[in-house]
């Protein structure tokens, strides 16, 4: 999911967590360790517990005909411009291929998005989706550098945690942006503090390098990779860094590569309002009375005012926090990433309406890697610390007051939230990279990409400007006209097909094919 952090989490991965508590440039001819490093071998154990970086919870389940996840720690350069210096580890999940040795094609590695987001917790939550691609692949993901096992970058502990997502961050008069500006530079002073030497080795292009050493160490020739939100923007890098080494790629939930982190932002507000308007219509069009508004306006302006009477008072939410403005939007964003937390958010917002605000909060938490324990996986810091690594640009609070107006045209209810986010990053201790990524990649493989309509968090038109930004030749679009973030997992049989068609048979749908 693209800019800002707070609304960049992995989606699958939140969805894991909250369907839980709701229902229950470098070659293969590197110098130094490279050489070295490409040949270890990985000792593939059963998986232990998920720790509290990654989330906390049980070990994975093996899935229906008993396959068994394992879990390994690959070696890495921590610092990729000095392959010689110290490593770090990179956990890895898989489960081996279901088919015959003689049909298999390799390893496919999944990246679920974020950035931020544990693959080696959401891959087993979602395994099952993936059967049929399992029957030529072993499912192999990751926790990338910086995020839940992999030397996790880590900032503020939980009780801060709570504190920090408690905060007003739309500020309405100086002294409340004051407070914001002020906690937003004690956070990232933790992250420096407590993860000074991490922080410069987090960006997308590092995480692309270790999937080309992680395609080289699982002994496949070319990388065959399925992408999910953040997870299109790392594949789109890889494929500029290493476009000979590309294989059957596909690109679900696309960020759009010919942003800006400000761009990104707008855009999103822009999403989430799409889908919250087709949350209300929805709601409205029913059989039976929709419990939270006569018509999809009301349904909207109800939901504005239930976030500005939190402004000035938060009602309960789960015990002892409180349900705050900035809480519940946080929530709402959460339940528009999937149709199928629409009714969770029907019930949500009724439930609020009588001053009950533990489900909005639940949604909330889930977006923010808040277990039920009160502990948080390390999904903010990594959001924010990889973000930050990658942005170039660096926003004052007197430049968002500026752009304000734009933020709210494009949406009263999600505008001033993603405008002041894009503080996040404007006292990192390490510079950000560039403007936007560069994915050009002439040469590669064809990838492809599809975009949803009504995607909230990575809209519908960067599918087509990532399609364009690989090149000629190298993005294939597809569009699925449907609703939340991502397509494959919409079970859409035409989406479903194409992209199993091309990644299990290699064949490449036409360009500009639709499925509705």
């Amino acid at each position: 999911m693209p800019k800002p952090p707070r609304m960049r989490a992995a989606a699958l991965t939140a969805t894991a967590l909250l369907l839980s508590s709701l229902l229950a440039g470098c070659s293969d001819d590197d110098p130094g360790n490279d050489e070295d490093l490409t040949a270890q071998e990985l000792n593939w154990k059963d998986c232990p517990a998920p720790s509290q970086a990654q989330g906390g919870g049980g070990s994975p389940s093996p899935l229906p005909d008993d396959g068994t996840w394992q879990c390994a720690t690959m070696k890495a350069p921590r610092d990729w411009d000095d392959p010689d210096g110290d490593t770090i580890g990179i956990e890895l999940i898989r489960v081996k291929s279901s088919g015959a040795e003689n049909r298999r094609i390799g390893s496919l590695i999944f990246n679920f998005g974020g950035p931020g987001g544990s693959g080696v917790t959401t891959l087993p939550a979602f395994g099952e989706e993936y059967e049929k691609l399992r029957t030529r692949y072993d499912l192999v993901s990751f926790d990338p550098r910086g995020v839940g096992r992999s030397a996790p970058v880590l900032c503020e502990d939980d009780q801060r945690l709570d504190a920090y997502f408690q905060q007003d961050t739309t500020p309405d008069d100086a002294a409340e942006r004051t407070e914001l500006v002020d906690s937003t530079k004690e956070f990232n002073a933790a992250c420096e503090k407590n993860s000074e030497e991490m922080l410069p080795h987090v960006r997308t292009t590092d995480a692309a390098r270790d999937m080309n050493l992680m395609r080289q160490v699982l002994g496949d020739d070319k990388l065959h990779y399925f992408g999910i939100s953040y997870g299109t923007e790392l594949g789109g890098v890889y494929a500029h860094l290493f476009p000979d080494k590309v294989g059957r790629a596909v690109f679900d939930a696309v960020v759009d590569p010919t942003q800006n982190s400000e761009q990104g932002s707008l855009g999103q507000a822009a999403g989430f309002q799409l889908a919250l308007d087709n949350f209300a219509a929805d709601c409205t069009s029913q059989v039976e009375d929709c419990p939270i508004g006569d018509t999809a306006q009301d349904v909207k302006d109800r939901i504005a005012k239930l976030l500005k009477d939190l402004d000035s008072k938060p009602i309960e939410g789960i015990f002892p926090r409180q349900l705050t403005q900035s809480a519940a939007t946080n929530g709402i964003a959460q339940a528009l990433y999937s149709k199928d937390f629409w009714p969770y958010l029907t019930q949500g917002l009724e439930e609020a309406y009588d001053g009950n605000g533990s489900t909005l909060m639940l949604l909330s938490d889930s977006m923010n890697g808040r277990s039920e324990n009160g502990e948080y996986s390390n999904i903010t810091a990594a959001n924010i610390s990889i973000n930050c690594a990658d942005d170039k640009p660096r926003y004052t609070p007197e430049y968002v007051e500026r752009k304000l107006p734009e933020f709210r045209s494009a949406s009263n209810v999600f505008g001033d939230f993603l405008a002041w986010s894009m503080l996040s990053c404007t006292d990192w201790a390490v510079a950000g990279a560039a403007e936007h990524p560069d994915v050009s990649a002439p040469g590669s493989a064809p990838i492809l990409v599809v975009g949803n309509t009504g995607d909230p968090a990575t809209p519908y038109e960067g599918a087509r400007r990532m399609a364009q930004a690989l090149g000629k030749g190298v993005g294939v679009e597809l569009t699925y006209k449907g609703q939340g973030h991502g397509a494959y997992d919409s079970k859409n049989k035409c989406v479903q097909d194409a992209v199993n068609g091309y990644l299990l048979d290699g064949k490449v749908p036409k360009a500009g094919t639709v499925c509705s």
